[in-house]
């Protein structure tokens, strides 16, 4: 049976104060749920995020890492340091790292098998812009980021991996993804992971969804069959919202 997941992305958001008040919260109105529970906040609140929830089930994940082990890399993380302090999943991949810094599919292949190498469970973004959706080539692209970045994988490594659809065009530009256009996609993406592996790996795959979720529409999404849980930005940052979004799945 696939894993149910809500992870929330807090993004360069949250001070260390605020970040104490939000993981507090978090842990005391964390619903009784049989779904895994992540937050990923910034780099400098991590230590003390693990400290925060070491008695809650709420896991404390990272946003990025880099694929070197060490070295002459200003500003970058490695997945030691990560494992270090308790982190050992890591999302890699996000929509934002590919706009904004540069991260192409090649560098993201190289931070995958660093991340497994090193038994860091992978949390792997991906997704089409609004041009894409527009011209119709929506299926081309993802297919191509999965096969550019994750195909070359032993079968085996599939276990360590959960996948998170961003229809970027959905985020931020009054566009709307549907329930049902979310459900496409994810059909469409266990589909393709079946024909390159197997139907058991494409079957046992955690696919979330990360399109702007929010309490209003998550049972709806959830409630998908190949929607297995959800990468919550904005609405994770406030805790009535992320629990609302945790108790809808």
């Amino acid at each position: 049976m696939r894993s149910k997941i809500v992870a929330g992305n807090w993004k360069m958001n949250k001070n260390l104060a605020q970040t104490e008040t939000l993981l507090s919260e978090l842990a005391a109105k964390l619903p009784d749920t049989d779904a895994e529970v992540m937050v990923a906040p910034a780099y400098v609140n991590l230590v003390g995020a693990v400290h925060s929830l070491e008695d809650s089930k709420i896991e404390v994940i990272a946003q990025n890492m880099h694929f070197a082990e060490s070295g002459a890399y200003t500003g970058e993380i490695s997945a030691d340091m990560l494992l270090d302090i308790g982190i050992d999943t890591a999302i890699i991949g996000h929509s934002e790292r590919r706009a904004y810094f540069g991260e192409t599919d090649e560098v993201l292949a190289k931070k995958v098998v660093t991340a497994l190498d090193k038994n860091i469970r992978v949390l792997f973004c991906f997704g089409e812009e609004l041009e894409d959706r527009k011209s119709g080539n929506h299926f081309k692209v993802v297919e191509s980021q999965l096969k550019n970045a994750l195909f070359s994988l032993e079968a085996s490594a599939w276990s360590k991996i959960v996948l998170a659809y961003e229809p970027v065009w959905a985020i931020g530009t009054g566009e709307t993804a549907s329930p049902e256009q979310a459900q496409e996609m994810h059909a469409f993406i266990r589909k393709t992971i079946g024909d390159a592996y197997n139907s058991a790996i494409a079957n046992g795959i955690s696919i979330l969804y990360g399109g702007s979720v929010k309490p209003g529409n998550a049972k709806e999404i959830f409630s998908k069959p190949d929607v297995d849980g959800g990468l919550i930005g904005g609405a994770s940052l406030v805790a009535d919202d992320f629990v609302a979004i945790i108790k809808a799945i």
